[in-house]
């Protein structure tokens, strides 16, 4: 655990991962409760319905029972023969009427003719499947016909039907009074039948294992939950109402089982879900936010590692990663330019021999200077100045309209933002200028530092350095030059200031030979190639030339092909520090106003991989 919390303490992708499970356990168990909510009633109402289903149906039986038993009875109560025994019981109508044959066919177990006065004219109890007369329960019908009051339990109709207990036994009894077929005349008695119901009557009639209880206390229907099942009892009525029995079954709590399924699954099916939505969620950050976030950090090792303020190169995002590629970018740009700066104050002349190279690369940081102190005298006045007294007069006056006078107050805050602007720009240039000239009396001063000793060669991106000089360059001539030079990085073994100066020196000079043309334009194109350990930089120009038997004499101490100019030993102190850096310098041209092309051949940096350079690009 304790590894855990370190691992996602130290790692913004496990603080992700920690993040996300949490998001997913809560989320998972937030539906489950949510589907517990919604499932388990709806099963627990479908399975009320079931319960009641079977409550109705097991009345239903219990009902159609005891109908069956009072219509049979119905037959002998609206009857000639049976008004007449009433009135004068005779032998025969009992052997025909009260024998085992018509009882059986009636299945019925008891029968009892009972007169108006409570007295029982005859009663008989017989076991259906034997035949044989059952004396015990004839004397329990006789005891329960006495403690039921027959004329309340009939309705207007002349029968009812009730269940009593005889003994361990229930049966459906039915009641009906005796009267003529026609159903006229004075009802003289009552006729009763019972018809006993089994547990097993009872299973057939429900259609399910069920069994007769011979339990009273049972005031409603009552419904016990059992794991799996349902113990239902439904209480069986006497004739006034009280509760004589109860018919017991178990069902199945199949809605409870497939409720608990189905939720069960859904739980499962959800988390499952959030477990794949997790997991494609944490691959989408690792490949939009971590991997990014991952090549930053490369980047940023291979630029403490090399030294180099190589731009990241990333596809164009507009989100957050692509902002922070963006600032990180900007930062190592302002870095380089500071760094270049640091480099250009402490520049050591190193190999230079005399003072007159001194004066060539001074003569060479100062012609910025001298463009952006031209551009700087030659630009136009921010506003009029007879327009800016002449609103100030206009404004000072009293009569002046409200709508004139806030037309002048806009177009003098204007003058004034538009006098800020050109001071602000004003300012500007000069400190490019005061950062140029200081960078001249650096050179001048560390002229003698270190003339002697040979520079300390480093891994450098030739192509940042052409770069470099390039944009440094079309400042030092009016013409327009058209810039072309490589955009992956080649690296070679040199010193980078020195390397630096030598580059600036061979553009700024292919520079002065467009404009020795007398065009208004031009184009410089470098280009890089790595062959056999070596790396050969070819800075092409469209400038005026040379002829090629003067090749030689071009770096000789003094020398120059500008006439307006005395002296130079730029080149020659070029092909001194290339040499010094185990390389060299060639110049050829075609001839005379066919251009030239300065060739510089250095050693490759073999110890830079080729995806570390990739990178740092």
């Amino acid at each position: 655990m304790r590894r855990l919390r370190g691992l996602a303490s130290a790692s913004l992708g496990g603080k992700l991962v920690l993040i996300l499970t949490g998001v997913g356990l809560v989320g998972s168990i937030a539906i489950t409760l949510l589907l517990a909510a919604i499932i388990t009633p709806s099963f627990n109402r479908l399975e009320d319905n079931a319960v009641t289903a079977h409550v109705e149906r097991t009345r239903a039986a219990l009902d159609e029972f005891a109908s069956k038993v009072e219509t049979a009875v119905r037959d002998y109560g609206d009857w000639n023969a049976s008004y007449a025994y009433m009135a004068n019981p005779t032998r025969a109508f009992e052997e025909e009427s009260f024998s085992t044959l018509a009882m059986q066919n009636l299945s019925v177990n008891g029968m009892a003719y009972v007169r108006n006065d409570g007295s029982v004219v005859i009663a008989r109890w017989l076991d259906l499947a034997s035949g044989n007369d059952t004396p015990a329960m004839k004397v329990a019908l006789l005891d329960r016909i006495g403690q039921v009051d027959l004329a309340q339990v009939v309705d207007g109709e002349g029968s009812g039907s009730f269940y009593l207990r005889f003994g361990d036994s229930i049966a459906a009894v039915g009641v009906a009074r005796v009267r003529r077929s026609d159903g006229t005349g004075a009802p003289r008695g009552f006729v009763l039948m019972a018809r006993t119901i089994s547990s097993e009557q009872l299973s057939t009639l429900l259609q399910v294992e069920a069994r007769v209880r011979l339990d009273s206390d049972l005031a409603a229907v009552a419904i016990t939950p059992r794991d799996g099942r349902l113990d239902i009892a439904v209480p069986i009525h006497g004739p006034g109402g009280e509760t004589v029995a109860s018919a017991g079954y178990a069902v199945p709590r199949d809605m409870t089982l497939l409720g608990q399924r189905v939720l069960l699954l859904a739980a499962i099916g959800t988390t499952l879900l959030m477990l794949v939505v997790l997991i494609v969620l944490r691959k989408v950050i690792g490949r939009l936010v971590l991997r990014p976030l991952k090549r930053v950090e490369r980047h940023m090792g291979v630029v403490r590692q090399s030294g180099t303020l190589g731009l990241l190169q990333e596809n164009p995002r507009h989100d957050e990663i692509g902002s922070l590629v963006t600032s990180f970018n900007s930062m190592l740009r302002q870095l380089k330019d500071l760094r270049e700066q640091l480099e250009v104050q402490s520049f050591k002349l190193g190999r230079s021999e005399s003072a007159v190279a001194v004066m060539h690369n001074v003569r060479n940081a100062l012609n910025p200077i001298s463009t952006i102190m031209s551009q700087g005298m030659g630009g136009a006045g921010a506003a009029d100045p007879a327009m800016v007294e002449r609103a100030l007069s206009e404004l000072a006056r009293e009569d002046i309209p409200a709508a004139r006078r806030q037309k002048l107050v806009a177009f003098l805050a204007a003058a004034q933002e538009s006098v800020a602007g050109e001071r602000a720009e004003r300012e500007r240039q000069l400190k490019l200028g005061r950062e140029a000239l200081h960078n001249v009396l650096e050179i001048i001063g560390k002229q003698q530092e270190a003339a002697h000793e040979r520079p300390q060669l480093e891994t450098c991106d030739i192509s940042d350095i052409v770069a470099q000089n390039a944009t440094i360059a079309r400042y030092s001539s009016e013409c327009s030059i058209a810039f072309s030079f490589p955009s992956m990085p080649h690296w070679v073994m040199g010193n980078r200031v020195i390397l630096s100066q030598v580059v600036g020196n061979l553009l700024g000079n292919a520079v002065e030979a467009i404009s020795a043309t007398g065009r208004d334009s031009g184009s410089i194109a470098v280009s890089v190639t790595e062959q056999d350990e070596q790396v050969r930089v070819v800075i092409r120009d469209d400038g005026d030339g040379f002829d090629p038997e003067d090749a030689p004499t071009l770096f000789q101490r003094g020398f120059s092909t500008r006439k307006h100019k005395s002296g130079g030993l730029g080149l020659h102190w070029c092909a001194n520090s290339m040499v010094a850096m185990e390389g060299k310098l060639d110049l050829i041209s075609e001839g005379k106003g066919r251009g030239a092309r300065a060739v510089l051949t250095l050693k490759a940096a073999t110890g830079m991989r080729k995806d570390d350079a990739e990178l740092a690009a």
